[in-house]
């Protein structure tokens, strides 16, 4: 009787401490990939090493060349022309850069951290936000971690992976400075009026372009894409930025379709609209925009929005912001029929 009582108590608390094991996994995916011992460590005293995700992340991010002809005496040769970095995003092959690194390339050659040399294909860019994809034909590529749920927040912990100046791979470290930067037509002579950037003091330098930001997880945060130059074009130090994960993503799943990005183009251009300006239209708290101009070439004009008008809706969403609109219209496919009840007039 005693030791059938006993093995009922072990079996429970074997139960027990199994049900325990699996409450910790959902509650902590990361204990699956990383040591307790470690991560127990780093919840008592705060994150001591970021070795954890350098291991995960680096092998993911390469090196790009790229190299052009020259004219030369006799005729035309290939010569080094540019530098930057580039991330692998999955098993097919498929790398993720900045525009601006192979933009004038003839030849791209990418280089992984396992010594492997390889010839990179453009499979598409996208110049406003300075992206561009390539492949390469290989087996048993290292794929970058990647969290589709992933929200950046001002104050995170964040890691940048490139080969600045090609001294090879190297990891900066600092936080998420600011969100949603917008623009920043001084970021430098490749700035285009970029949107939606992070702001970060981990330092990106020359070579350092489309490599990995990443969190302590390893996993990606954004693509690095410049530094903040003043006016004068004096380098600034510690006013860093990169594409969020989202955005490149989603840009990167379009060009592997159709080899370009499809937008569509409503024709305004506006202001965020005040609280002020709320309060006189009688709306409340609500957000919208306010028209400054309109094309009268544009699709707003041939729907009747005049300036002057103040939007709040599109297909039935709040209108947050100047950006959150012109993000909706953007992903929008041309020639699709969109409603934007009407709207307030500023008298």
């Amino acid at each position: 009787m005693r030791l059938a009582s006993s093995l009922k108590f072990l079996l429970q608390a074997g139960a027990f401490g199994i049900l325990m094991a699996l409450i910790l996994l959902l509650l902590f995916p990361q204990l699956k990939t990383q040591p307790f011992g470690h991560w127990w460590r780093n919840q008592q005293v705060g994150v001591s090493s970021f070795s954890y995700a350098a291991s995960r992340a680096g092998p993911a991010v390469v090196n790009i060349y790229t190299r052009s002809f020259q004219r030369g005496e006799d005729a035309a040769e290939l010569s080094a022309t540019g530098l930057g970095s580039g991330v692998i995003m999955s098993e097919q092959g498929y790398i993720l850069t900045n525009y601006h690194v192979i933009a004038d390339a003839d030849q791209i050659i990418v280089a992984l951290q396992d010594g492997r040399i390889l010839a990179g294909e453009v499979t598409g860019f996208d110049v406003p936000t300075d992206l561009a994809v390539l492949k390469i034909a290989a087996g048993q590529l290292p794929v970058i971690p990647q969290d589709d749920k992933l929200a950046p927040q001002v104050g995170d912990i964040v890691l940048a992976i490139g080969n600045p100046y090609n001294v090879g791979q190297t990891i900066t470290q600092g936080i998420i400075s600011a969100t949603g930067r917008t623009g920043l037509s001084s970021m430098g002579p490749d700035s285009n009026g970029r949107q939606d950037l992070l702001q970060t003091d981990a330092a990106i330098n020359a070579g350092n372009s489309g490599g990995a930001l990443i969190n302590v997880y390893g996993e990606i945060v954004g693509i690095n894409t410049a530094s903040f130059q003043s006016l004068a074009h004096q380098e600034s130090y510690g006013i860093n930025f990169a594409i969020p994960y989202a955005l490149a993503h989603r840009i990167m799943q379009e060009l592997i379709v159709n080899g370009r990005v499809i937008r569509g183009y409503l024709g305004i251009s506006g202001a965020d609209m005040t609280p002020m300006m709320a309060q006189l239209l009688k709306l409340g708290e609500r957000t919208g925009i306010y028209v400054e101009a309109v094309n009268e070439q544009g699709p707003a004009a041939a729907a009747g929005i005049m300036q002057e008008d103040v939007l709040v809706e599109i297909e039935d969403k709040a209108i947050r912001n100047m950006r959150h609109a012109m993000d909706l219209i953007a992903e929008t496919r041309p020639g699709t029929e969109i409603r934007i009840p009407c709207c307030e007039t500023v008298n």
